[in-house]
């Protein structure tokens, strides 16, 4: 996740039951404490802000290409 949002110029957090996180920062997100099936809406502000949610979200839906 770290990875992902770093390549963006933009801003992008990690939002969950009220919390807000870097996702640029490893200890912001372990602060979310996001288990498997917990609900996380992503948040960019800036100039490749799209690219990067969309990055993001596509990060998720592959499940951060894990194997099973």
């Amino acid at each position: 996740m770290v990875k992902a949002a770093s390549g963006f110029k933009c801003n992008v957090w990690l939002l969950k039951d009220g919390v807000q996180a870097d996702a640029k920062s490893i200890m912001g997100i372990i602060t979310l404490a996001a288990s498997m099936g917990s609900e996380v809406t992503v948040k960019a502000d800036g100039a490749d802000e799209e690219d990067a949610v969309r990055a993001v979200v596509a990060l998720f839906n592959a499940k951060f290409n894990e194997e099973a």
